[in-house]
């Protein structure tokens, strides 16, 4: 199953770093954002990616293009040029499809812009490029299957500051704002959707919006399905979370870090 992520926005709550970087691309540790989320996904299997790319989606590029040399021991020759990598990095049986999908556009157009990619695909995974956490991808694939909707997100109940999701037995009723409610949930991402029926819910147009008009119409037809996920999550939006998340990583107490 590939693993869709959405890579492409412009992070304006987080300029101290975006200015000069996207925001996947944003480092956690030694190892820029968008790599902690992809390890996620690999260490249950799922290793074939695509990343939507928009802002500044060179230096996403850049990274992946030149996997080995950045992340890897090497000796370079500056004689002659020779160059002589000591140790295999992680993430080296990965497949990264870079698509560019545009700088201003919003999700779902980004999505219709790699459709050509997943034209196989019976269901797809997808991702924001900013999510992190400790999450079992194969339980919320086999939640999706069981529900036999068009889309599965994910519900996570952190600190709110987010628009939330209506819920009963498991189908989203409805989105409503911001509430200081036990009982609030919001979509974090790792989400799934079907791969035949998904499009029917979106528009090759710029301003397509994945969570204001695609889930929405989802939700009016009951197609939409919420996994809760009742462990970490973090949304990395502004430099506070940056800085948590630097400093479970430093600590070596980071939830996401499932892989040995």
């Amino acid at each position: 199953m590939k693993v869709v992520i959405l890579c492409g926005g412009q992070g304006i709550r987080l300029r101290e770093i975006t200015e000069q970087l996207p925001k996947p691309m944003s480092p956690i540790g030694d190892r820029p954002l968008i790599w902690h989320i992809m390890k996620i996904y690999a260490h249950h299997g799922f290793k074939d990616f695509i990343l939507c790319l928009g802002y500044k989606g060179w230096k996403i590029k850049e990274f992946f293009l030149n996997y080995r040399g950045m992340t890897a021991d090497c000796t370079v020759d500056l004689a002659d040029g020779g160059l002589v990598f000591h140790n295999e990095p992680e993430g080296m049986d990965w497949k990264v499809t870079l698509a560019e999908t545009g700088d201003d556009v919003m999700t779902g157009a980004r999505l219709v812009r790699v459709r050509k990619y997943l034209q196989d695909e019976e269901a797809f995974c997808v991702t924001y490029g900013d999510g992190l956490a400790d999450i079992n991808i194969p339980e919320v694939i086999d939640f999706h299957r069981a529900q036999k909707t068009v889309g599965t997100i994910t519900g996570v109940q952190p600190i709110s500051r987010y628009g939330q999701v209506y819920i009963v037995n498991d189908l989203a009723l409805g989105f409503y704002e911001k509430s200081d409610s036990d009982t609030a949930w919001i979509n974090g991402g790792f989400m799934v959707f079907d791969g035949k029926r998904i499009w029917q819910y979106l528009e090759d147009r710029n301003d397509c919006v994945l969570e204001t008009d695609a889930l929405p119409a989802m939700v009016r037809e009951r197609q939409l399905s919420v996994f809760k996920h009742y462990g970490f999550w973090i949304g990395m939006d502004t430099v506070h979370e940056y800085t948590t998340l630097n400093d479970l990583w430093k600590q070596g107490r980071a939830p996401w870090k499932v892989w040995e």
